[in-house]
C-alpha cells in the first residue's frame, strides 16, 4: 500500500500580517510513501541531499508526535521518495510543508481520519503561530490568531501573480527574528496593528493597490530585516511603479512582488536581466490546499 501527499508552499506575513497572514503558492513538497521493513527517506530534487533519511527526518519526527499524541508508541515504516521544487530556508514555508507532510502521513497511515480542525490544530502547535501550516492544509490566504486555542478565516485568491525574488543565500528564522525589537510603545502597537487591520480589509475585498500600500507601511518585522537582504531597497525601487506592492516572504530572504499578468509578460525579462544572480519565479495562489492521494 502506498500514497502520494502533495503539500503547497507558502509565503507568509504579506507586510504587516506578522505571524497571522499566509498565502498558499503553487510549488510543492511531494511524498510517495509506501510501507516497509524500515523508514528511509529518499531525496530526489536538488538541494535535498542535506536532509535526513532516517528517524532524525523533520517528517518522520512530526508523524511519530502525532502518533503518540493519539497513543500510539510507534508509525508504521515507510520508504519515503521526496521531491520539492521550494527552496529551502528562504521564506517559503519549507518547513511548514514538512510539518503538515508529517501530519498527513501518521493520519494515513495510522487511520487517525483527523478532521481538518485537528490537523490545523496540530500543526499550529508546533510551529508556534498559523500563518505558513494553515495555508498549507486549507490552500489560498489563511488569516489566523493563535493563543493555545486557534481561530482562523480562510480566502480564496484568484488573479494574482507573486512574483518571487530569490536570493542565492539562505536565511534562518532564529537569525530573522534575532533583529526584531523585544519592545514596541503603545503608539507604536496602535499604529503598527492599524496597518495590519487595513491590509487584513484590502485581503478580504481584493483591493490589491491598498495592500500594496500598507506593505510599505509595516512596522512589525521588514524595517528591521531588510538590512539582512542585499539590494532589498534597489529591488524595490526597480519594480515598484508596475506592481501592486513588494514584501519580505516570510523571514526571509526571498522577496515577493504582487502583480497582474500583463505586467509581469512586459516587464519580468528586464527585471531579470537587471538582477540576474536572483532566481525570479512567477507563481500563483494554489487554492486547494494539501492532498493525499491512496495509490
Amino acid at each position: 500500500m502506498s500514497w502520494v501527499i502533495r503539500v503547497p508552499a507558502t509565503t507568509a506575513n504579506l507586510g504587516a500580517g506578522f505571524d497571522s497572514i499566509g498565502v498558499a503558492l503553487n510549488l510543492y513538497l511531494t511524498l510517495e510513501a509506501e510501507l516497509s521493513e524500515e523508514w528511509e527517506f529518499i531525496p530526489l530534487s536538488d538541494g535535498m541531499d542535506d536532509l535526513p533519511s532516517d528517524k532524525t527526518n523533520l517528517i518522520y519526527q512530526i508523524a511519530f508526535q502525532v502518533a503518540n499524541q493519539f497513543g500510539y508508541n510507534e508509525v508504521p515504516a515507510c520508504r519515503v521518495k521526496m521531491t520539492s521544487d521550494i527552496p529551502l530556508a528562504r521564506g517559503l514555508g519549507s518547513s511548514a510543508t514538512a510539518i503538515v507532510a508529517g501530519i498527513e502521513l501518521a493520519n494515513v497511515l495510522l487511520k487517525l481520519t483527523l478532521t481538518t480542525e485537528q490537523k490545523l490544530e496540530i500543526a499550529t502547535a508546533v510551529e508556534g503561530h498559523p500563518d505558513n501550516v494553515a495555508p498549507s492544509l486549507l490552500g489560498g490566504c489563511v488569516i489566523g490568531h493563535y493563543d493555545n486555542e486557534l481561530n482562523w478565516i480562510h480566502v480564496p485568491i484568484h488573479d494574482l501573480i507573486f512574483l518571487a525574488i530569490i536570493p542565492s543565500f539562505e536565511l534562518k528564522t532564529t537569525e530573522a527574528r534575532s533583529v526584531l525589537p523585544a519592545t514596541f510603545s503603545y503608539k507604536e502597537s496602535v499604529q503598527a496593528s492599524s496597518v495590519a487591520n487595513v491590509s487584513v480589509a484590502a485581503i478580504c475585498q481584493g483591493n490589491w493597490e491598498l495592500l500594496g500600500e500598507m506593505m510599505e507601511k509595516d512596522r512589525f518585522h521588514q524595517p528591521y530585516r531588510k538590512a539582512l537582504i542585499p539590494h532589498y531597497d534597489a529591488l524595490t525601487e526597480l519594480v515598484k511603479e508596475d506592481v501592486y506592492g513588494v514584501f519580505l516572504s516570510g523571514a526571509g530572504p526571498t522577496m515577493i512582488a504582487l502583480a497582474n499578468e500583463e505586467i509581469i509578460n512586459q516587464k519580468l525579462e528586464q527585471w531579470k536581466n537587471a538582477y540576474p544572480a536572483f532566481q525570479w519565479l512567477t507563481l500563483q495562489v494554489e487554492n486547494n490546499g494539501v492532498t493525499v492521494n491512496e495509490i
